[in-house]
């Protein structure tokens, strides 16, 4: 996991970002690079006639104070001991993150940013979410994985099996439900094991929805990192996450998420 995106921004939650972007850097021998985006169709109108119009000052404006950005961020890494790269788009900040996670092994976003659940689905990289004030530290002293049994619970378990191979307390955590399905959580436990992971498994009988038994339960085992696929329902684009994506995605609360579709 040497390739690490990070959502640049002025944003409250760029420090938490860029402070575990760095320490995860560190811990992996790995490089950072800061994705700026600078949306060029905010400025650009089209009136009832097809007549385009671009509010150039603005737009200029706009490239200039993010030109100033990418400076202000290499000056401010060029004194740290992790290499580094800013990029910077003329896209909308999704497209942006889901150009620059094309090569990236990890892409990391905030949880108010507006498109983290969109990112996890959309992106070729697991997608680590954090809220305003968290910072995660490597090596991890204890993580959970949510397993359900599903496609999108193991492509995020091999996402994040770098990250739990020096993480000094695992836990897989599955829901029982009336109808299991997919692969079984002693499936979890092998392949973690073949990554030098020993990992303890827990069966939760569900108090309440299945996200609010997973709550509970990583709140109780203290968990830095929750490990979960994202979900999705193409049907209808503005409800793309299931219920358990979403109370994780919107909880400030919750720990930081990883996750993969």
């Amino acid at each position: 996991m040497r390739s690490i995106l990070v959502q640049a921004g002025r944003d409250k939650g760029m420090t938490a970002r860029l402070d575990t972007a760095m320490f995860l850097a560190r811990a992996v021998e790995g490089h950072v690079t800061l994705a700026i985006d600078t949306p060029i169709d905010r400025y650009v109108t089209v009136d009832p006639y097809g007549g385009t119009y671009v509010a150039r000052e603005a737009l200029d404006a706009a490239l200039a104070d993010d030109d100033a950005l990418a400076e202000a961020f290499a000056g401010r890494l060029a004194a740290d001991d992790v290499p580094f790269d800013v990029v910077q788009f003329e896209t909308q900040p999704l497209e942006a993150m889901i150009a620059g996670a094309r090569l990236a092994d990890i892409a990391i976003v905030s949880r108010d940013c507006g498109y983290a659940g969109d990112l996890a689905v959309e992106a070729g990289c697991p997608v680590l979410v954090l809220s305003q004030q968290q910072v995660l530290r490597f090596p991890l002293a204890k993580a959970c994985v949510a397993w359900d049994g599903s496609d999108e619970a193991a492509a995020a378990l091999r996402g994040a099996a770098p990250l739990l191979r020096d993480c000094g307390d695992v836990h897989v955590l599955t829901v029982l439900t009336e109808k299991a399905e997919g692969f079984p959580p002693t499936d979890a436990l092998r392949y973690l094991a073949r990554h030098d992971v020993k990992a303890e498994l827990h069966e939760l009988d569900k108090q309440g929805s299945v996200e609010e038994t997973l709550a509970v339960a990583a709140a109780r085992l203290g968990a830095d990192l929750l490990v979960m696929g994202a979900f999705g329902h193409s049907r209808v684009r503005e409800f793309l996450f299931g219920g358990v994506s979403r109370y994780f995605l919107e909880d400030q609360a919750a720990p930081p998420l990883l996750m993969a579709h």
